[in-house]
This record gives C-alpha cells, sequence and structure tokens, in this order.
C-alpha cells in the first residue's frame, strides 16, 4: 500500500483555553502537555518511519510562520494556505483535490493530545485498509467516562476480515443521561474527528451530498498558485462556499461510512479542565507549571509563566497567569472560557 498522506488541520483558534492561547498564538501551537506543541506532536506521530508520507497542512495564513517553524522539514511539506476558515469539510476537500484520486489521506486535527502513538499508528493503518477500499472512515475513540461534550458513534455491523465495523449512526453531544446509557451498553464511541479517506471518494462523497462545496473547492484549487511548498488556493472563489462541517456536509449522510476502534489516551484538550486531566498530578490531583505553591489544595491545576501564585485551602479550582491577564476558574465554568471578552478578543 502506498504511505498514508497526514493532512493536518490547523483551523481552530482554541478560545477555552485563553489566556494561554491567543489569535497570535492559538492552541495548536503552545507545548500544553509535554515538551512539543500539540502541532509538532501530530506530525510527529506520522513520521516517514512509521509509514506516512510528507505532511500536507492547511493553515490559515496568519498561521503559516507558526506551522513552518514547527515543522521538521518545512520544504517536505506542502501547506495550503486557507484564504479564510470555511470549516472542516472545504478544509479536508481542499487537501483532496491536490492529490491523485488514489492516495490515502489520514485526517488529523493539529490540537490533540495522544499519549500511546502505537495504538494510534495502529488504528491508522486498519483505517487506510478500509479506505483504500473506498470506505469513509472515523477513529471512533474507547470512552472512558460518560462526556458530554463530543458526538458518538454507534457501532454497526462488523466489517469482516478488516477490525472496522460500519457507522450504524452518528450521535449529537448528548445529555449525561443518555452518555451514560453509551458508555453503559458498550456500543458506543468517541467521534474524534480523525478520518481517512481515498481522495477521489471523499471528493465523489461530497460531490454526491454537496456539490457546491466540491465544484467551488475543485475551481478554488485549478485558478490557484503554488509558491514553493506553499499553495493558495483562488480567494475569490473560495469566498462563495458556505461553510460545513465534514460530518454534517458527508459524514453522516454516506453509505459508506466506517469506524477503527482504538484505545490511545486521546484528548482534545478542550479546556483547561481536559488539560488537567491530560497532564500528571500529586496525589492530591494538583497540578502546577511555573513558580506556584499549594497548601492544604486539592485537585487544582496552577499554571503561571510570570507573578508567583499561592493558593491556600482550596479545591476543584484553576488558576493560570499569562503575561497581564489572569483567570481563575472551576472546572464547571471551563466550558465557558472561550465566551470571556478577552477570549474573544485577543
Amino acid at each position: 500500500m502506498n504511505k498514508i498522506v497526514p493532512v493536518v488541520l490547523c483551523g481552530g483558534s482554541g478560545t477555552r483555553l485563553w489566556p494561554r492561547s491567543r489569535k497570535t498564538n492559538p492552541k495548536p501551537f503552545l507545548p500544553l502537555v509535554g515538551e512539543r506543541t500539540l502541532f509538532a506532536a501530530t506530525v510527529a506521530r506520522c513520521s516517514k518511519d512509521a509509514g506516512f508520507a510528507d505532511p500536507i497542512v492547511v493553515a490559515g495564513g496568519a498561521h503559516v510562520p507558526l506551522v513552518e517553524s514547527q515543522l521538521p522539514d518545512p520544504d517536505a511539506a506542502t501547506i495550503i494556505v486557507e484564504p479564510e476558515g470555511k470549516n472542516t469539510a472545504a478544509a479536508i476537500a481542499l487537501a483532496a483535490a491536490t492529490l491523485p484520486a488514489d492516495a490515502i489521506m489520514l485526517v488529523c486535527p493539529s490540537d490533540h493530545h495522544i499519549g500511546d502513538w502505537k495504538a494510534f499508528q495502529a488504528a491508522a493503518h486498519a483505517a487506510a485498509a478500509l479506505a483504500a477500499d473506498d470506505w469513509l472512515v472515523s477513529f471512533g475513540i474507547t470512552p472512558t467516562a460518560p462526556e458530554t461534550g463530543f458526538g458518538y458513534l454507534k457501532h454497526g455491523p462488523e466489517i469482516p476480515g478488516t477490525g472496522g465495523y460500519r457507522v450504524d449512526r452518528f450521535v449529537e453531544k448528548p445529555d449525561l443521561e443518555r452518555a451514560q446509557a453509551f458508555l453503559a451498553s458498550g456500543d458506543y464511541s468517541w467521534n474524534g474527528g480523525i478520518f481517512a479517506f481515498r481522495a477521489g471518494a471523499f471528493m465523489d462523497e461530497l460531490s454526491r451530498h454537496r456539490p457546491d462545496i466540491a465544484d467551488a473547492v475543485r475551481a478554488a484549487v485549478a485558478a490557484g498558485k503554488a509558491d514553493g511548498h506553499r499553495f493558495h488556493p483562488d480567494p475569490a472563489i473560495f469566498a462563495t462556499i458556505a461553510g460545513e462541517s465534514v460530518d454534517y456536509a458527508v459524514m453522516e449522510k454516506t453509505d459508506r461510512a466506517a469506524m477503527v476502534p482504538v484505545a490511545m489516551d486521546w484528548s482534545d484538550i478542550g479546556n483547561w479542565q481536559a488539560l488537567h486531566e491530560a497532564l500528571p498530578c500529586d496525589d492530591a490531583g494538583n497540578s502546577v507549571k511555573g513558580s506556584v505553591e499549594l497548601k492544604n489544595c486539592s485537585n487544582v491545576l496552577a499554571q503561571t509563566d510570570g507573578p508567583r501564585i499561592s493558593v491556600v485551602g482550596v479545591e476543584n479550582l484553576i488558576i493560570v497567569v499569562d503575561g497581564d491577564e489572569v483567570l481563575v476558574t472551576t472546572p464547571a465554568g471551563a466550558q465557558l472560557v472561550g465566551k470571556l471578552h478577552g477570549a474573544a478578543n485577543q
């Protein structure tokens, strides 16, 4: 089989991780878990020695310098510069339209944490084998809690000899009662937004279900211009696209939806509480970074890039100091951080 082409999407702004994540330096390009940034770790997981080709990165123009500075070999990558954000269906289609029809794409968000790289790579190769038979494949991430912030995949019949399953249905973010029932049944996986397709099969399905997006992307690519390893789709044509997620545009409509189940220590690092859960903690559940002193505290995340933080006698609290900004929230409030004025405007 040909090598798998990683397609790394860098469209997220990460406002729920304000004040660390800001418009000029958003979440994918920060070292939130370990020494590597989330973007650099995404690229490193898809290495040549693990059976992957050089990556395609889809990013907005403002973030291209960050992408290039964090790629191990920028000249070996292709960077598709999105004229504007039009959601994931168009971003994926840009990559698909620049590849040979038989190329196998592995679509990876740039801002997720995956602790078990071997499990990820094994799932990628299983998904690629299904994609070569024109299945459109999602990673079905083994749920570890009744999360209400994720979409779910319901397992359908097994696809013999592949380790994969048809997707019976895509389920929107459930309430807690339904999420608990999903977890108890064992029939559901989290939809982590990682996909494998044959490029031609994806464009065929997009043409079938959203021909407006497919036609506009093809035209924008045909009228686009290469600049070294950067490729610029035509901005006027691309501006006509009505943005939609790949789930709504294709995955929930196709009759070729499949999934590969995988447990790989995954987190979307969707907010400060999710980051806390992904970080090493002491016996009391505390995680600290920078100049921090805790006394009689439990389940506290405290990070500072400068001023000392001293915290006494509290539990279930998140404190972040970044430059001239300070955030204090509870785990329950972490989902709302992106709605703060500072998060929306910095």
